[in-house]
């Protein structure tokens, strides 16, 4: 008669119902740690600085590059180098804490498994962040993942990685710096009426995907989703209404306001430009 005792495989409970959202400054200060590595590394991984908000999404704010060695079957971190830059980040934001670690490079690779073990016990439910710094066809592939435990019975076996949702928090300015990183050549960096001009070609396109998406919803070739209707009516409605002889004086008065501004600076850097060269003149005589 077989056994009624049964030892079966489960999962520990999932924490793939998380959710990230990044800030510019982490992506900016991985791929700088990135240029900045050794010559002998393939990669760079480290630490990611944060909070957790009521709603248990995972806020990235920071981070800061770890030395590492790694081969085939294990890595080695340097422990007291993490804590010294954890106390001094924590001297500056006490508020932020470590959320999880980042490492660079497309996915998950061999050694994730037992640095994701080392920041298991830093905090619960760390998460891992990934940034492909090739940034193949000028896209950046940035993802999020958690680690699941599978168990038989009491006596953990493997972990496996799960992909969580990621929202890149991104202002305009901050999204043209960004699409400047993700080009592998750049002759020059924009100035502001470069920049203005790539942000109004990118609204624009998003208008004219707006306009062709209600034109296939009113004539039938796709179905209509209330919730994306809501959110366009609330858009538009932000919108304040404005005759376009109003809309250039705006526009003119804060063109005005912003060359008066350099006019200032200029004025300014060529007074102290003189009043350094006369006190040299000064102590000269």
């Amino acid at each position: 008669m077989a056994s009624s005792d049964q030892t079966v495989l489960q999962f520990s409970p999932s924490s793939a119902s998380l959710s990230a959202k990044v800030h510019p400054l982490v992506i900016f200060n991985i791929c700088d740690c990135f240029v900045r590595r050794p010559d002998q590394a393939e990669r760079i991984i480290g630490t990611l600085l944060g909070s957790v908000l009521p709603d248990g999404t995972v806020d990235v704010r920071n981070c800061y590059a770890v030395p590492h060695s790694e081969s085939q079957d294990q890595v080695a971190l340097d422990i007291d180098y993490h804590h010294n830059m954890l106390s001094s980040h924590q001297k500056v934001n006490p508020k932020e804490v470590i959320v999880g670690w980042f490492s660079t490079g497309f996915g998950v690779s061999g050694g994730s498994a037992l640095i994701q073990e080392f920041y298991s016990r830093e905090t619960s439910n760390p998460i891992h962040l990934t940034v492909d710094t090739g940034f193949q066809n000028g896209e950046a592939s940035i993802k999020g993942f958690v680690s699941v435990h599978l168990s038989l019975g009491d006596q953990p076996l493997a972990a496996q990685f799960q992909e969580i949702p990621l929202d890149l928090c991104m202002v305009e300015a901050e999204r043209v710096g960004f699409d400047m990183l993700k080009t592998i050549t750049v002759d020059k960096l924009p100035n502001d009426l470069e920049g203005m001009e790539a942000s109004m070609e990118r609204l624009l396109a998003l208008i004219d995907d707006v306009h062709k998406y209600v034109d296939d919803v009113v004539e039938g070739r796709l179905p209509q989703d209330n919730k994306t209707g809501r959110f366009i009516a609330d858009t538009v409605a932000t919108i304040p209404k404005l005759s376009p002889q109003a809309f250039d004086k705006l526009v003119n008065d804060g063109l005005q306001d912003q060359l008066l501004l350099l006019y200032l600076a200029s004025l300014t850097r060529t007074q102290l430009s003189f009043a350094e060269k006369l006190n040299t003149a000064a102590q000269i005589l």
